[in-house]
């Protein structure tokens, strides 16, 4: 079965470039999204429960956006980062793929993880 593309937006309070550093290093990212995450160039291997998951980063953007892709299959998850221009609210949109019986399990492990982003960076 083919994955579905889902999109999320959480509004962070904190600056790009903090929220940024959260999503594109290795200490960042071990803050909230894995429990310990090792970088070799763009090799970004993902440790959970000792169980590790391979993407290698194949786009970014300082400050606006990060890509990973996974290596054992063929769907990608994306971080991107906007500024409303009238309020000035930092969101974080994330794109990611799931099958579509678990479309609503993925969500609520997005918004659990955001939750702890958003403890880690303040907002």
């Amino acid at each position: 079965m083919d994955k579905v593309k889902i999109e999320l937006e959480y509004v962070i309070n904190c600056s790009p470039k903090v929220l940024y550093n959260r999503l594109s290093s290795a200490s960042g990212l071990a803050e909230w999204f894995a429990d310990d995450v090792a970088v070799n160039g763009k090799k970004y291997t993902f440790i959970w429960d000792g169980n590790e998951q391979v993407a290698n980063l194949s786009f970014r953007k300082e400050n606006l956006i990060v890509r990973f892709e996974w290596v054992d299959d063929e769907s990608y998850f994306e971080f991107k980062i906007t500024r409303d221009e009238l309020t000035g609210d930092v969101s974080l949109l994330i794109t990611d793929f799931t099958d579509p019986e678990e479309m609503e399990e993925t969500r609520s492990l997005w918004d659990s993880q955001v939750t702890i982003l958003k403890h880690v960076v303040g907002s």
